[in-house]
């Protein structure tokens, strides 16, 4: 689904014929850019694409003085059957795709903690940035603002604040990522933790599993839980 298309047949569907400046003005009040893919510099480019494709139309030029003319666009009835496509298509769509800190966090054993630390750190205050300019935009009211704007605007203020708790356990654990990274010793026993024997539980010795001892994992390294 290109949300491109999605939001240039969208808005002239909902406002009427429009020219490229207007969409791009009409995307940057939205604050498109931070809850969407849309990017306000694409537009122009896939308004000629659109109307290469029979999707929108040229209606007229306008010129205001000495200012290059403009064109005025309209959806055209193509359109409006591939704005319903699209429309269907992304709500239909659950997209939680993978993030790559995450099989970066399953390769990182040999990282020193401390530069782990600092890196998750940095996101952190990444993340923590974005989520404050959520929160400021959620207290500003633009023209036109819609019961749906509030609420896409949540969404993403929302998901933000799930990645920045995710970033703080992985913080508060590390301890135990790194200790829990240690390979395994050979014969798969289990290891006593640092500082001292494993103990038994009260009121007797500690038992091993029915069938022999504690086996490592089959790739032969502890892991910590996630």
């Amino acid at each position: 689904m290109n949300p491109t298309r999605l939001f240039i047949l969208g808005a002239l569907a909902k406002h009427g014929p429009m020219y490229g400046h207007q969409l791009r003005r009409d995307a940057r009040l939205d604050r498109t850019e931070l809850w969407s893919e849309v990017r306000p510099g694409s537009l122009y480019g896939a308004l000629h694409r659109l109307a290469a494709e029979g999707l929108i139309e040229p209606l007229r030029t306008e010129q205001d003085g000495q200012l290059p003319a403009r064109t005025v666009y309209g959806i055209t009835g193509e359109g409006h059957r591939e704005l319903r496509a699209l429309r269907a298509e992304a709500l239909q769509e659950v997209r939680l795709q993978p993030d790559p800190v995450d099989l970066a966090l399953a390769m990182s054993r040999d990282l020193d903690p401390d530069l782990l630390r600092g890196y998750l750190e940095d996101r952190v205050r990444a993340l923590s940035a974005r989520a404050a300019q959520f929160d400021h935009q959620r207290d500003r009211m633009w023209p036109g603002q819609t019961v749906a704007d509030d609420l896409v605007v949540e969404h993403a203020r929302l998901r933000i604040r799930a990645e920045l708790d995710w970033h703080r356990l992985v913080l508060d654990q590390l301890g135990k990522l790194a200790a829990g990274s240690e390979p395994a010793p050979a014969g798969g026993s289990a290891r006593a933790p640092a500082g001292g024997s494993a103990r038994a539980p009260a009121g007797g010795s500690a038992r091993a599993p029915a069938g022999g001892s504690a086996r490592a994992p089959a790739d032969g390294s502890a892991r910590a839980p996630a």
